[in-house]
């Protein structure tokens, strides 16, 4: 009897090395990874995870190494999570820590990452013996069973595997871009297996009290703002069917008790009808999950869809709202109106949805009018919880590519709240860093003014107000000093 060849797979996230992601405490399994492992069973390996999301450090995968005794090591980063896009630099030495500890234990090593694919040369240079581009379930099991024949020494030509670098005779070899996956459908149920649930449902009782998981129901986006990177799905847009989709969440709401999820598609229910029937499948299943989605301003506005969202069970919408600017939007390629993101908020918070913003300070040409509106139309809008973020320019990007030949040594963020311009904005890094610490302080005051309208919040709000008032004055003055100063 043949025995099974074994694949450890693994990801490059480690939220304890994002200190702001980790004190949100609102850590979700590796989506991506589990289904790459879920398609490498159904060809007859043997899977495991090293789970690196809990973490402390990437020398924990070693033990890991000897124990499951693996014959590759598959790095395959979870696509879906918005962290892994923005190539940490944090993330990515642990990932050439993870290369190089196995290496030691005589893997074939093989890498899929956002970062992988833009950079593909620092993974190949730690010793990975081959980097996928962009999409890469088929690319892997053609890889993977192609090394296989190899081994029963077939003349195999890896050159043929489209979408793979490789190193050959000391010289970078890159092959035929491989075509995007376009049947969703027939993709396995990824394997919630290998995950240990049990310590994520923790983090989540104790910090929020209730259990939030993760499902894609997309791949792509087919919009173009000018400073997203897209190294992995590009400007296409798929879709998985509604039925396949609330069959998973009944499947994880019944073995898992999740009541929430985080539904991670750069743009939710896009496609005609596909909320209605996705509405009518949830029903038949008779399960009433909440859901947290990202989605557009004028998307939103189409027809009956914030109706239809909520009754699929719409908890949270974040909208790239990025600026009060209507200048800025334009320069950015957002294809919205500030008149659109006002109409949109107004209309989901009178059906009880949570709105959330995502924002961005320093693009291109910024001045402090554009910031005066933006948070102007904080103050008028009221959010229920905002994400502030700066420029970043990343390959691949119109944005990138206007601003490449200002950046020097530093080209990434270490982290998630590095915030470094790295490029000649309006105004200096620790302004813009000191701007994001003034709006969040003014958006708390501005929430528990808010809450002291309500009769359940109000003695706690009355006590916390002009702690929070205090705060964002102090905030306020630091910034008058540091745009003084610079």
């Amino acid at each position: 009897m043949k025995i099974p060849t074994k694949i450890l797979f693994s990801h490059a996230y480690f939220y304890q090395l994002d200190p702001k992601q980790w004190e949100a405490q609102e850590p979700y399994p590796p989506y991506n990874t589990i289904l790459a492992a879920a398609i490498m069973q159904e060809k007859g390996f043997e899977v495991d995870l090293f789970d690196s999301n809990l973490k402390k450090s990437a020398s924990e995968i070693e033990q890991k190494i000897i124990d499951f005794q693996p014959q590759y090591l598959v790095l395959y980063d979870d696509s879906f999570n918005y962290l892994s896009k923005m190539c940490l630099t944090n993330m990515r030495e642990a990932c050439l820590e993870m290369i190089r500890l196995a290496k030691k234990h005589d893997c074939l090593v093989l890498i899929n990452s956002s970062d992988a694919t833009d950079n593909y040369e620092k993974y190949l240079d730690a010793g990975a013996d081959f980097v996928m581009l962009g999409e890469a379930e088929i690319t892997l099991t053609e890889l993977i069973e192609k090394l296989e024949q190899k081994k029963l020494g077939q003349d195999i030509v890896l050159d043929q595997v489209e979408g793979i670098v490789l190193k050959k005779e000391n010289k970078l070899q890159k092959t035929k871009k491989r075509n995007s996956l376009t049947d969703l459908e027939h993709l396995p149920q990824p394997l919630w297996n290998l995950v240990k649930i049990a310590d994520y449902q923790q983090i989540w009782q104790q910090k929020h009290g209730f259990f939030s998981l993760n499902i894609a129901t997309t791949r792509g986006c087919p919009f173009k703002c000018n400073w997203c990177a897209k190294p992995i799905y590009g400007n296409r847009y798929n879709s998985r069917s509604p039925q396949k989709v609330a069959n998973e969440i009944a499947f994880l709401m019944q073995n898992f008790n999740a009541t929430h999820f985080w539904i991670c598609d750069d743009i939710f229910g896009l496609k005609p009808n596909w909320v209605k029937e996705f509405k009518d499948f949830l029903a038949e299943k008779n399960v009433k999950p909440k859901l947290k989605i990202q989605s557009r301003a004028d998307l939103l506005l189409k027809d009956d869809t914030i109706d239809d969202l909520v009754a699929c069970g719409l908890d949270e919408v974040w909208i790239g709202a990025e600026s009060g600017s209507q200048k800025i939007l334009d320069a950015m390629d957002k294809g919205i109106t500030v008149q659109e993101i006002e109409r949109s908020s107004q209309l989901l918070k009178r059906k009880g949805v949570k709105v959330a913003f995502f924002l961005q300070y320093g693009y291109l040409d910024e001045t402090k009018e554009d910031i005066n509106l933006t948070l102007k139309m904080l103050e008028k809008l009221r959010p229920y919880t905002i994400g502030i973020s700066v420029s970043y320019p990343l390959p691949g990007t119109i944005f990138h590519e206007k601003v490449k030949n200002q950046l020097k040594n530093k080209k990434n963020w270490k982290d998630s709240d590095d915030l470094d311009t790295m490029y000649q904005a309006s105004f200096s890094s620790d302004f813009y860093k000191q701007l994001q610490r003034f709006t969040h302080a003014k958006f708390r005051k501005n929430r528990v003014l808010d809450d002291l309208f309500n009769q359940k919040k109000q003695l706690i709000s009355l006590l916390k107000f002009p702690i929070f008032w205090i705060n964002e004055k102090l905030s306020w003055t630091k910034l008058k000093w540091i745009e003084m100063k610079s």
